[in-house]
């Protein structure tokens, strides 16, 4: 790549909707980098072929979404402790020629809450994930990073145990979910309930105590009605966008050579991109 333009994409099927261009785009040129970030959309059947001949394609990188996270994880040649915990690889870079997987899910989330509410990890010790799927995985292998005790709620409890038993936490079915939320210090919600055309979540939260943090990885809309309920009973909230935001941080940095901050500037350019109403 010496002399060329270094350049990352996206890989995934479909990938149109995804705002990881704007914001690549968006730090390259406040930080006044020559480079790009491109869509590349990739069929399931294509992405073996694709990935192993990333570098010849001129790209010293790139993300992995929906569907190709664990393809992704097959195709490197090593990967870094979060990936391997998680099963699933997101971001992948070139070492000494190799190309490596990692994956930024866990750090974006916690980066994210981190900032938004310092001293949240000292008065945390339980916490509730509700989900079992790639995002749940990859928050609560962070989750126990930091010490935390935590409860797996899932609709289909052997996704749930399945989730557990490899960070060991504990997991439970959707039934179990209101004595729960009466211990939990952080309820967190990694399902797609509550997203703009999918179902409402539905749960009681009359039945955490005060001071207990409501973090909802959903950010379309970008206040969910989860964040709005929670905010308005007074609970510290902590929403979806920041943690895409944040993830990116490593990946930008493994590819470009510098490590960029999330400013206000940069949430309000993504923020322009989300509907406000839906």
């Amino acid at each position: 790549m010496s002399g060329t333009m270094p350049k990352a994409c996206v890989m995934g099927h479909p990938v149109a909707h995804s705002r990881s261009p704007k914001l690549h785009t968006f730090w390259l040129r406040t930080l006044g980098i020559p480079g790009a970030y491109e869509l590349a959309d990739v069929t399931e059947q294509d992405f073996p072929t694709f990935i192993r001949d990333l570098r010849a394609r001129g790209y010293v990188g790139g993300n992995i979404t929906v569907p190709h996270k664990e393809a992704a994880f097959r195709a490197v040649s090593r990967r870094d402790d979060a990936a391997n915990a998680i099963g699933a690889v997101n971001t992948v870079w070139y070492e000494d020629g190799h190309l490596v997987g990692g994956n930024t899910d866990a750090h974006g989330f916690l980066s994210h809450i981190d900032a938004t509410i310092p001293d949240w990890n000292g008065a945390a010790g339980r916490a509730v994930v509700l989900g079992a799927g790639g995002a749940a995985r990859a928050i609560t292998y962070g989750l126990r990073q930091r010490g935390l005790a935590v409860a797996v709620v899932n609709r289909t409890v052997a996704r749930a145990q399945s989730l557990a038993a490899d960070f060991g936490a504990s997991a439970h079915g959707w039934t179990e979910l209101a004595p729960l939320l009466g211990a939990a210090d952080l309820l967190v919600n990694a399902t797609l309930l509550g997203m703009a055309g999918k179902p409402a979540l539905d749960i009681d939260l009359a039945l955490l105590k005060p001071e207990a943090i409501v973090y909802d990885i959903v950010y379309v809309p970008l206040e969910t009605a989860l964040l709005r309920a929670a905010r308005g009973r007074g609970h510290r909230v902590v929403d979806g966008l920041g943690m895409l935001l944040h993830q990116a941080v490593p990946a930008f940095a493994r590819w470009f050579g510098v490590t960029p901050r999330v400013t206000p500037e940069l949430r309000a350019h993504i923020e322009a991109d989300i509907p406000k109403a839906v």
